[in-house]
């Protein structure tokens, strides 16, 4: 287990916060691709997106758990590349302001390091 997911294992605001938009590519019905296209939404002819990420509330499709007691993401490994990107600090238990402003919205502190981003209604 990599330091970034055992720092991000009780969180999982990102998960229920934000869109996961990415390019097909990235789907493992495309060549070199990882990510569980059963998983998604066809957005455009190049775009996708993870289920239940455009519904209200969102609730990313791979997220298991209780957010903000114990969570889990079914395709760590294989999650796309927005996921991958967010927070890079994480696994050093720093935040950035989209971890801080996710964190807050659910009722969790941010992250050492967070700063202030813009506030999210």
């Amino acid at each position: 287990m990599s330091s970034e997911r055992v720092t991000c294992i009780a969180c999982g605001a990102c998960c229920v916060t934000y869109r996961v938009l990415f390019l097909r590519h990235e789907l493992d019905c495309a060549p070199g691709g990882w990510v569980p296209t059963a998983l998604t939404e066809s957005i455009s002819d190049c775009g996708v997106r993870m289920r239940c990420t455009e519904d209200d509330p969102t609730r990313c499709i791979a997220l298991q758990g209780t957010l903000g007691v114990d969570v889990s993401c079914a395709i760590y490994d294989r999650r796309p590349s927005p996921c991958r990107a967010f927070a890079p600090e994480a696994g050093a238990g720093t935040g950035d302001a989209a971890c801080g402003d996710a964190r807050r919205l659910h009722g969790l502190p941010p992250l050492p390091g967070s700063y202030e981003g813009f506030p999210l209604a």
